[in-house]
């Protein structure tokens, strides 16, 4: 039983579900939403207050921007895309602490969440405190 219990502690020292998210942008500033689709998907629409940074160009340069003292969410379209376990492997890679949101944007919605961009989606806002 002892294995089976640090499985799930590990599962969720690099996991996050929307509802976890959306909490831990409302007690805290150290998560960071990090959108790891193409532009054109985070413009159309994305989590508040998400940077975007698509997986395929995330490098040294490209990330050097970014604060190392943050925790960055990493989310694509949903379970059906990879994009969110690509940019989180790369943004580990890289010496970022990352983990990665169950469900991506898809779960986000589900869970009735508000999105911004040119077609947002309405649902529960919260205020950034950054």
């Amino acid at each position: 039983m002892q294995e089976q219990i640090e499985f799930y502690k590990r599962k969720l020292m690099y996991e996050m579900d929307p509802s976890d998210l959306y909490t831990a942008f409302e007690t805290s500033t150290k998560y960071i939403a990090l959108d790891t689709r193409q532009a054109f998907g985070y413009e159309k629409e994305h989590i508040p207050t998400a940077i975007n940074i698509p997986h395929k160009e995330m490098t040294k340069e490209t990330t050097n921007h970014l604060d190392r003292s943050k925790i960055y969410i990493c989310y694509c379209d949903g379970i059906g895309c990879n994009g969110s376990t690509k940019g989180a492997l790369k943004m580990t890679e890289l010496g970022f602490q990352v983990k990665e949101l169950i469900g991506g944007m898809a779960w986000w919605k589900i869970d009735g969440y508000a999105t911004e961009g040119t077609q947002p989606a309405e649902g529960s806002m919260f205020e950034c405190a950054c």
